[in-house]
């Protein structure tokens, strides 16, 4: 599988560190493209989160629309925006691709391929939700950076990969999860 993990502006930078390390450590990933906006880049040094490094992960600059995540004939499965933020979501469910994050979920859009959005706002305005629709009317799963407590986490990572679990799942990445009423 080869999926494209897209890293925006918003707060919940350990979403997008989680779902990379699984990302690396999950059965049947040939290739990982990570773009990162400038302001992700500046919202991640303020949560004090780095993100891993690993032979399956190849770095595009967001401003390079020529780079294989901006063509629909270099047939990624599936892309991830963790976490996402409302400016991206607008733009994405518009149809401006200024940046290469907005043109490669243009372009899962236009492939009909997976596209999950991890958003991360709240609350929501009602600009917001007609964007949300918008999106998942062409589409694009929205995925809210919602942690669930039923298995009683212990530590932030623990309450944050609740969520990461379920963008994984919903790229259509084969992970083992926890399934409701499963006890370890």
């Amino acid at each position: 599988m080869k999926i494209i993990v897209a890293v925006t502006g918003a707060s919940g930078a350990i979403y997008a560190r989680q779902t990379l390390e699984r990302l690396t450590q999950a059965a049947g990933i040939e290739r990982i493209a990570l773009i990162t906006s400038r302001r992700a880049q500046q919202v991640m040094a303020g949560e004090g989160i780095t993100l891993p490094e690993n032979a399956l992960i190849d770095i595009f600059d967001e401003e390079d629309m020529s780079a294989p995540p901006a063509s629909g004939s270099s047939r990624w499965d599936a892309m991830i925006v963790v976490p996402a933020s409302m400016g991206t979501v607008a733009r994405i469910a518009s149809g401006v691709s200024r940046t290469l994050i907005e043109r490669a979920a243009d372009v899962m859009l236009k492939e009909r391929r997976r596209l999950v959005m991890a958003v991360r706002e709240t609350p929501l305005s009602l600009i917001h939700l007609r964007n949300m629709t918008a999106l998942t009317e062409a589409g694009a799963i929205i995925l809210p950076a919602s942690p669930s407590f039923y298995f009683k986490p212990r530590t932030l990572d623990e309450l944050c990969m609740t969520v990461t679990e379920r963008i994984l799942t919903a790229a259509g990445v084969d992970i083992s999860v926890r399934a409701w009423g499963e006890t370890k």
